[in-house]
């Protein structure tokens, strides 16, 4: 109480001392355009903490208030001597006064017909990081697990410099004779580790394990699987792998598809916590189908196109282990596509798991700081649930590391395809009923949910509903749809004895109902953009069937392209620049959200909307995420990816 009177008097002197005015401009004051939405007075949080008087310095705290229907917060500069709860009752007893002027004024009535002000809560931001056990260990593990394929390539290289002083023609023999190079490193052909990437070993089966000529130790030979001069191997080829050439059409899908998730997301974070014109940008988002390439519209229709590629790709995967093992779909085989699934996914997950977790705690963050506390908790809570790959079966606000609620997703239903292999060997009937059954009833699924529950089916109306995340959005009996028929398309590639497509007319007339049916699927997302108020019929309809019927139209594409009827559309999607982006689009999923966080979170002031503003801002975080995707794929995924267990 002594250094608030002693603060207080201080601006009220003639000539108050420096960091008396410091902290006085460091209180959030009402900006323009309140009624376009810009709501929050952050104030500024450095110059707050660059205060210090005698006694003390500058703390940099948030008050939230509700004024009739508008709930905003104001920055405000105290002693840091004063506690969360003092603060608190000091704003209650309107003890921050400049004069006869609040320093914390309402909004004035001629913008809202309320003028009393209710307080929500308070919260300070901390002076000084102060990270608990939990982060520490994840920052060590972050370290540790870049600091592995650091340590083996200098392993490597000084083995590789040995033996190339030492290597004898004999060695250099064998060892070519055995496919590996005289230095003892596999030889690779520009095989790719992107997400869901055909051209993986998991997918396309082709690779083997096998030892290396030398060193012979198992700890050497995990060693040089680490290394960086065997985990960069490939990943800027822009010269695809693919047995036969097959499929070159996916690498476009998956590149395009990855660029609409990262401008969506650039899109709706600043959205969710920062814009200073907020109305203004839904009222212009709502009326043009244009900005479906951000966040308007049906809700990231690319979320399934990854889904039915996962499918297609699984399912040729185990079909392509069922004929390398004679035929037979065994337990172990399937344990065995499992498993390499989940050393495909986890160890980037958890990587990105851990670096999240860190980083929050170390990073001093904002005034937008506050949606990323409930992320931190969340994972010193939860994170078992992403160790388990269930973290979409959680509550949404209970999910460590949001965006990660798809890897869970995915595993779950990639772990239905054995099941369907099998009854599709066993019986072509039982696996028709049974996938015919499954189809519709995911489909029914989501149709009967956002009737109960009446629920949005367009963004930006989805972001403000709590149940469309919690019920629908993220659960695999409402996503399945799309995995399923990549499922099957995926059986229908792998097992055809013909073509499908035998007259150009039949082609001609398959593009025009595909590109039919995505324009249609964008255009009802708006003629239903506004939320029901009772349980609706069309939104019922939309929502169960938007989804399934966009992945048809997709795997149209993928057909045409298969058959020799893609035209410039295939030379688009098979362009050799997507073959390296593709390499790295799993790390570039998992990765681009952080960068966003940290735009976000380091923000003082608001972000103000405009198209070139938010273009820029995809941009930028598109090029970081390439940069930093490429180095968490040579260190981290693909080293797991290539590990061999066995030696045979």
């Amino acid at each position: 109480m002594m250094d608030t009177n002693t603060f207080l008097w201080e601006i009220n002197q003639d000539r108050p001392e420096e960091y008396a005015v410091l902290m006085y401009d460091a209180f959030g004051k009402m900006g323009s355009n309140v009624e376009g939405g810009n709501t929050n007075q952050p104030g500024l949080l450095q110059q707050c903490h660059s205060a210090h008087s005698p006694t003390f310095s500058g703390k940099y705290c948030q008050v939230f208030l509700r004024q009739g229907t508008i709930q905003y917060f104001v920055g405000i500069c105290v002693p840091d001597s004063c506690k969360e709860e003092e603060v608190q009752l000091l704003v209650l007893h309107g003890r921050f006064q400049f004069g006869q002027m609040s320093l914390i004024p309402p909004l004035p009535p001629i913008l809202v017909n309320q003028s009393t002000q209710e307080m929500i809560m308070t919260h300070c931001l901390s002076n000084n990081i102060a990270p608990d056990a939990s982060d520490v260990t994840c920052l060590f593990v972050c370290c540790i697990m870049v600091a592995i394929p650091l340590a083996a390539t200098l392993f490597t290289a000084i083995i590789r410099w040995q033996q190339k002083r030492e290597v004898s023609p004999t060695v250099e023999s064998s060892c070519l004779n055995s496919g590996l190079n005289p230095y003892g490193t596999m030889k690779t052909n520009g095989s790719s580790s992107g997400e869901i990437n055909s051209r993986t070993s998991e997918e396309n089966g082709n690779t083997r394990d096998r030892s290396l000529c030398f060193p012979r130790s198992c700890v050497h030979r995990c060693l040089q699987a680490f290394s960086l001069q065997i985990t960069s191997q490939g990943v800027l080829s822009t010269s695809s792998s693919i047995p036969g050439g097959g499929y070159s059409s996916l690498n476009g899908i998956r590149v395009l598809s990855l660029f609409w998730i990262i401008c969506g997301h650039s899109a709706q974070f600043p959205v969710i916590n920062n814009l200073d014109n907020y109305k203004n940008w839904r009222k212009t988002v709502e009326r043009n189908p244009l900005y479906v390439l951000t966040i308007s519209g049906p809700v990231f229709l690319a979320v399934d196109t990854f889904l039915l590629l996962g499918g297609l790709l699984s399912a040729r995967s185990l079909l392509g282990s069922i004929h390398r093992a004679e035929d037979k779909l065994s337990p172990s085989l399937v344990a065995e596509y499992l498993f390499k699934r989940i050393k495909r996914v986890q160890p980037l997950h958890l990587f990105i798991m851990c670096l999240t977790i860190g980083l929050i705690s170390v990073v001093q963050w904002g005034p937008y700081w506050f949606p990323f506390i409930d992320t931190l908790m969340d994972c010193k809570t939860y994170w078992w649930a992403n160790l388990l790959l269930i973290s979409n079966l959680l509550p949404v606000h209970e999910i460590c590391v949001p965006w990660t609620w798809y890897l869970s997703l995915d595993f779950q239903c990639y772990a239905t395809t054995p099941l369907l292999v099998y009854l599709y060997r066993l019986n072509r009937g039982v696996f028709s009923v049974v996938a015919g059954g499954l189809l519709l009833m995911t489909t029914a699924a989501g149709a009967v949910i956002t009737a109960l529950l009446q629920l949005p089916v367009f963004q930006p109306s989805t972001l403000t509903s709590e149940h469309y995340v919690l019920y629908y959005y993220v659960k695999p009996y409402t996503r399945y749809g799309p995995f399923l028929i990549g499922i099957l398309t995926g059986i229908y590639l792998t097992t055809r004895k013909d073509r499908l497509l035998k007259q150009k007319w039949q082609a001609a007339l398959g593009w025009v109902g595909c590109l039919s049916l995505m324009a249609v699927l964008v255009g009802l997302a708006y003629i239903l953009r506004e939320t029901p108020t009772y349980p609706s019929l069309p939104h019922a309809l939309y929502q169960g069937l938007h989804r399934p019927l966009w992945a048809l139209a997709v795997t149209w594409i993928i057909l045409a392209c298969e058959e020799g009827y893609g035209g410039f559309i295939k030379s688009l999607l098979s362009f050799g620049l997507w073959v390296p982006l593709s390499n790295i689009s799993f790390a570039c999923y998992l990765t681009h959200p952080v960068f966003i966080i940290l735009y976000i979170g380091l923000q003082e002031t608001p972000i103000h909307y405009t198209d070139i503003n938010f273009m820029y801002m995809f941009l930028g975080h598109l090029v970081l995420t390439f940069v930093v995707s490429y180095v968490f794929t040579v260190l981290v995924e693909k080293p797991y990816l290539l590990l061999k267990w066995s030696s045979a």
